[in-house]
């Protein structure tokens, strides 16, 4: 049986300027809670729009990891 990939998302909340940028593009796996973002489900199915909000990030808070390697922020 072959394992089905799954992504871990992480905000930095310390880095994190509270842009609101990753909501914007995916308010569904992104939430602003107390002026900085967090990802309320840390492990998420692939998805673009993930790695769009880890991109689009100013402070580059996002961090997107698949098997314990980073894939976004790409750069």
């Amino acid at each position: 049986m072959r394992a089905v990939p799954v992504w871990r998302t992480t905000v930095d909340r310390d880095r994190c300027m509270g842009s609101g940028v990753c909501v914007a593009l995916a308010a569904s796996l992104f939430v602003l809670d107390d002026e900085r973002s967090r990802a309320p489900v840390e492990f998420v199915a692939p998805d673009e729009t993930v790695l769009d909000a880890a991109d689009s990030c100013p402070a580059r808070a996002i961090t997107v990891t698949e098997n314990g390697r980073v894939i976004g922020p790409r750069d």
